[in-house]
C-alpha cells in the first residue's frame, strides 16, 4: 500500500502516510455508512494535567470545528480539579468547553502509595461515567498514571481506545505506563519516526499508526503574541526584559524519590547563585512533589525577590514566557519537546527525560550531583539563541489526527491484532529452553550424611540420592563415585545435560587442585584426598571441589539473600560450623584456603574442648555435635526427658532432643541452647567488627533456633556503627549442595548468548 510513485512528491514529514491517509478519504463515505447511515463518531476525551490538556485542546478544537463528524464529550480528572496544582480544569471552561463529567480520583499524600491508590479510585468511578457516555473511541495522552486508569477501563469496556504520544522513551516509571497504555490502546498518533518505529518494533499494526507530530506544535509554530512584554511582566515583574530570566520546572523522579528531591535543591542553590529573575512552576502530583514543595518553602523561594513561584500558568501564556526566556531549566519534557520550536536553551536536569529526542538546544545534566555543574551549565546556556527544532512536529498535527479518527471503521473487529515476527517452530533451537535444561551434579560430604543432587539453572534440585557417610576412605569414594555415576544416566532420561560436577565438603580445601587438604573429626580418613581426578576420570566432566562453608555463601550470592549484594558472610550451623565470606562480589578463600573457618572463632577462653584440638571455639558451644554432647548429659542425668517427650532405646540421644526439651519448658535445656546462641552471637559480633558486612546469613538446621539470640547479643555487645547491619536465617533448603552447582553454573556458562 506504500509503493505509489506520488509518494516522491508528498509531505516531507508524514511520507508514504500520507498516500495511506489519501487513500483513505477516498473511501470515507463507504466508512461512513459501514459506521451506521452516516452518524457521527463520539469521542471521549479525558484530561488529567495542565500538560496534557495542552497536548489535548488542540485536538479538541479540531473536532469542535467539525460537528457534522463528531460528538465530543469532555472528562476532566486527576490534578485540574485541586487547589493545591492551580484548579487547572477553569482553562479548559475558559476555552469554551462543556465538561461532561468531573471526576476526583486523586488520593493526596504524594508518596508511591497515593498514586497506587488514585489508579485505584480512577477505576471504581470511570465505569458509571463511560457506561453513561458510550464513546465510539477514548483520546488518551501519554504516561502518566491516571492515563493508565482510562485505558485500563476503556479496554476492559470494550471502547476503543486512541493513544497518543505513544512509542516515546524517556527515563522513569513514565516509560513503563506509556508502553503499557500501548498494549491497550487500538489507535496510536506518534510525533517522531523514532516513536514511530518503536511501535512497530512492539509488534503494533502498522496500519493504526499514525505518525502525526506532537499536537501542542500547531500552536507553538504559529504562536505570534506582538505583546509578549506584557505577559512577561505579570509573572516576573515590570523591571524584567527579554531573554533575561529563566523558567525553571522540576519534577520528582518516582523512581529515585530521594536523589530527585536532592537535585531539586541543589538546582534552587544553583538559582540563587546565579542571581536572575526565575520564575518556578510547582512540581507535577507525582510522589515526591510534596517534599519538594518543603525544599522550597525552607529556601524561602516564594518570598526570595529574584523568583516568583506559581501552581500554574496558562498555555497560551507559558508558550510567551518559554519562548523569550533566556534559558529553561529542569526535568520537564515540554524542556525537551515544546521548547525546541523555539530555540530556547534548555538544560535538562538528570534521568526523567533521559530517552527522550532532543533538538541542539537542550544541555544535559545526566548526574546533577553539585551546585557548581548546574551552576556552569547555567553559564554556558544562559542567554543563548539556538535554531527552532522541528522533531516533535511541523504544525499540521491536528487535520492528520482528524482524518485518522474520520477514517476508523467501527465495524472492524474490535480485539487487537499483534504483528509478531515469525518464530521458529524447533524449540531446540531457542536458547531459553536450552538454558533451562542445564544442570550440574551436586555432591555434599556432611559429617553424616553423603548427598548427590542433579540441579538446574534456576537452582532447582530436580533429583536428590542421600547415603550415610562411610567411615572410611575408601569406601567414601567408592560411594561418591557409584552416586554420581547413577545420577548422571538419571539425568539423561530426565533431559537435564550436566555441564560437571560441584562438590561441597568439610575440611580445608585447595579449590584450585581440587584437593580437601585435611578435615576435622567430622570426616575420618578425609586429609590429601584428591577428588577432582577419580570423578573427572569416570564422568569425564569438570569438577570443582570447595569447603561447604564457602559452598554455602556461593549458593546465597546466586540463588538466596545474597544475590546482588558486594559484601555479606554466611554462617552455616550443622553438625559443625562453618562459614563463608563474600567482599566485593568475590568468595574469600585466604593464603592457605584457611579463610571463614567461622566455626574456629574463640569467644571464650576457658570454654569446651572443640574436634579442632582449641577450645572455646564457637562450634563447641553451638554446633549439633556440641549439643548432641550436652543433650547425652542431661540425659545420662536423668534431667533432659520432660512431660510429653520420650526417646526409644534404640534411638540416640540428639541436639533435637535437647532443642524439644527447651520447647516443653525444660530449664536446663534452655540454658544450654541460650549459652550455645550467645556463643554464635559473640562470634557474629567479632565478624561484623572484622569484615563489616552489609548482611550475615544463618544457615543450617539450627540457624532458626538461634537468630533471636544472636540478635539480642549484637545489640548488647557490639559498636553502634555495625548494629543495623541485618542477621537473618537463610530461605535456601541445600546451601551446601546449590553452592556445589553453583560453582559449575557460573564456570560453564559464562558466554554471553
Amino acid at each position: 500500500m506504500h509503493t505509489n510513485v506520488e509518494l516522491h512528491r508528498e509531505s516531507c514529514y508524514l511520507g508514504p502516510h500520507e498516500l495511506y491517509f489519501k487513500k483513505l478519504s477516498k473511501q470515507k463515505k463507504q466508512v461512513m455508512e459501514k459506521n451506521g447511515n452516516n452518524r457521527k463518531l463520539r469521542v471521549c476525551v479525558a484530561t488529567c494535567n495542565r500538560a496534557d490538556y495542552s497536548k489535548l485542546a488542540p485536538i479538541m478544537f479540531g473536532i469542535k470545528t467539525e460537528p457534522e463528524f463528531f460528538e465530543l464529550d469532555v472528562v476532566v480528572l486527576g490534578s485540574h480539579l485541586i487547589d493545591d496544582y492551580g484548579n487547572t480544569y477553569r482553562m479548559i471552561e475558559q476555552d469554551d468547553f462543556d465538561i461532561n463529567t468531573r471526576l476526583h480520583t486523586i488520593v493526596r499524600g504524594e508518596d508511591e502509595a497515593a498514586m497506587v491508590e488514585s489508579v485505584g479510585l480512577a477505576l471504581v468511578k470511570l465505569p458509571d461515567v463511560l457506561n453513561r457516555l458510550k464513546p465510539d473511541i477514548m483520546i488518551v495522552h501519554g504516561d502518566r498514571f491516571d492515563a493508565l486508569a482510562l485505558a485500563t477501563s476503556a479496554a476492559l469496556m470494550n471502547i476503543r481506545i486512541l493513544h497518543i504520544e505513544g512509542g516515546e522513551v524517556s527515563g522513569t516509571i513514565d516509560d513503563s505506563i506509556r508502553h503499557a497504555i500501548t498494549k491497550l490502546a487500538h489507535y496510536h498518533v506518534c510525533c517522531t519516526r523514532s516513536a514511530e518505529q518503536h511501535l512497530i518494533s512492539m509488534c503494533e499494526d502498522h496500519d493504526r499508526i499514525l505518525l502525526a507530530g506532537c499536537p501542542s506544535y500547531d500552536k507553538l509554530l504559529s504562536a505570534k503574541n506582538k505583546d509578549y512584554m506584557s505577559i512577561i511582566r505579570m509573572w516576573l515583574g515590570d523591571d524584567v526584559k527579554c531573554k533575561d530570566y529563566i523558567v525553571a520546572l522540576q519534577h520528582p523522579v518516582t523512581t529515585d524519590i530521594k536523589h530527585s528531591i536532592k537535585m531539586f535543591e541543589l538546582t534552587l542553590d544553583a538559582l540563587i547563585s546565579f542571581n536572575k529573575r526565575t520564575l518556578v512552576l510547582f512540581p507535577n502530583i507525582d510522589a515526591g512533589s510534596k517534599e519538594m514543595v518543603r525544599v522550597m518553602r525552607k529556601k524561602g523561594i516564594e518570598h526570595h525577590p529574584n523568583f516568583r513561584a506559581v501552581k500554574h500558568v496558562p498555555f497560551d501564556q507559558f508558550i510567551q514566557l518559554v519562548a523569550h526566556a533566556g534559558c529553561m531549566i529542569g526535568n520537564s519534557s515540554c524542556g525537551v519537546r515544546e521548547v525546541g520550536a523555539f530555540g530556547t536553551p534548555v538544560i535538562n536536569l538528570g534521568t526523567r527525560q533521559i530517552g527522550r529526542e532532543t533538538g541542539e538546544n537542550v544541555l544535559h545534566v545526566r548526574d546533577a550531583d553539585t551546585q557548581d555543574k548546574i551552576l556552569q551549565a547555567l553559564h554556558l546556556q544562559f542567554g543563548k539563541q539556538y535554531p527552532c527544532s522541528k522533531i516533535y512536529g511541523d504544525g499540521n498535527a491536528v487535520p492528520r489526527i482528524l482524518k485518522f479518527l474520520k477514517s476508523i471503521d467501527l465495524q472492524e473487529p474490535l480485539q487487537k491484532k499483534f504483528c509478531f515476527p515469525p518464530v521458529k517452530e524447533n524449540i531446540s533451537q531457542d536458547i531459553d529452553h536450552i538454558l533451562e535444561t542445564l544442570s550440574a551434579l551436586a555432591v555434599d560430604l556432611g559429617g553424616t550424611n553423603l548427598r548427590v543432587a542433579i540441579v538446574s539453572m534456576k537452582g532447582e534440585i530436580v533429583k536428590k540420592y542421600t547415603q550415610f557417610n562411610p567411615k572410611t576412605y575408601e569406601e567414601r569414594i567408592n560411594l561418591i563415585l557409584q552416586m554420581c555415576v547413577e545420577a548422571a544416566a538419571e539425568a539423561v532420561k530426565l533431559n537435564c545435560r550436566i555441564l560437571g560436577v560441584g562438590i561441597s565438603t568439610g575440611g580445608r580445601v585447595n579449590p584450585q587442585e581440587g584437593i580437601v587438604l585435611h578435615s576435622t573429626k567430622l570426616i575420618q580418613e578425609w586429609n590429601s584426598v584428591d577428588l577432582r581426578t577419580p570423578l573427572s576420570d569416570t564422568l569425564h566432566l569438570p569438577v570443582w571441589v570447595d569447603n561447604d562453608g564457602n559452598c554455602a555463601a556461593m549458593a546465597e550470592r546466586k540463588f538466596g539473600q545474597g544475590k546482588g549484594l558486594e559484601n555479606f558472610v554466611t554462617l552455616i550451623t550443622g553438625t559443625g560450623i562453618g562459614g563463608g565470606i563474600i567482599h566485593q562480589h568475590e568468595l574469600i578463600h585466604g593464603s592457605s584456603f584457611c579463610a571463614a573457618e567461622l566455626g574456629h572463632l574463640v569467644v571464650s577462653l576457658d570454654g569446651p574442648d572443640c574436634s579442632c584440638g582449641s577450645h572455646g571455639c564457637i562450634e563447641a558451644y553451638a554446633s549439633g555435635m556440641a549439643l548432641q554432647r550436652e543433650a547425652k548429659k542431661l540425659h545420662d542425668e536423668d534431667l533432659l526427658l520432660v512431660e510429653g517427650m520420650s526417646v526409644p532405646k534404640d534411638e540416640a540421644v540428639g541436639a533435637l532432643h535437647l532443642i524439644q526439651a527447651a520447647k516443653l519448658g525444660n530449664a536446663k535445656a534452655q540454658s544450654i541452647l541460650r549459652t550455645a546462641g550467645t556463643a554464635l552471637g559473640l562470634g557474629v559480633v567479632n565478624i561484623l567488627h572484622t569484615m563489616n558486612p552489609s548482611l550475615v546469613i544463618l544457615s543450617g538446621v539450627l540457624a532458626s533456633h538461634y537468630i533471636h539470640i544472636v540478635k539480642d547479643v549484637i545489640r548488647q555487645q557490639a559498636l553502634s556503627s555495625v548494629q543495623d547491619v541485618d542477621v537473618v536465617v537463610s530461605d535456601l533448603v541445600d546451601p551446601a549442595l546449590l553452592g556445589a552447582a553453583s560453582m559449575v553454573l557460573d564456570y560453564t556458562t559464562r558466554r554471553i548468548h
